[in-house]
């Protein structure tokens, strides 16, 4: 069982990620914006932030860049949502502002797909315990 923050503004994204995630006895904290989120993040310390992108106030990539600052949570593996299609690796790097650090550890897109959303939530836990 793991502590999992999901930060997104979509209340019925989050609830669903909660029932999944709850499948596999992993505790859930939630919050709805990028403030929020990195207030949460410092409070329970989760072992894993699920994050969108497009949050009101502080977006997804600032948050990642301040927890990824933060010496008490920097360790903390971050899967970043995405509703964009398109979306990459690579503009994922763009975005983030430079292009040869990603302060996230892996992504995944919107609408979700449950299977591989749980695969990744398993593989960075399993991530985290083993460094």
């Amino acid at each position: 069982m793991a502590k999992i923050l999901i930060v997104d503004d979509d209340q019925d994204v989050v609830e669903a990620m909660r029932v999944v995630l709850g499948k596999f006895r992993h505790e859930v904290v939630a919050a709805y914006d990028g403030s929020e989120g990195l207030e949460k993040t410092r409070k329970e310390k989760p072992d894993l932030i699920i994050l969108d992108v497009m949050l009101p106030g502080v977006d997804g990539f600032e948050v990642a860049r301040e927890i990824k600052k933060d010496e008490r949570v920097k360790s903390t593996p971050i899967l970043m949502l995405t509703a964009i299609k398109e979306r990459t690796g690579i503009d994922f790097h763009k975005e983030a502002g430079d292009p040869d650090w990603l302060p996230v550890e892996d992504y995944c897109n919107k609408p979700l797909d449950y299977e591989v959303l749980i695969d990744k939530v398993n593989r960075l836990l399993l991530t985290r315990k083993t460094s």
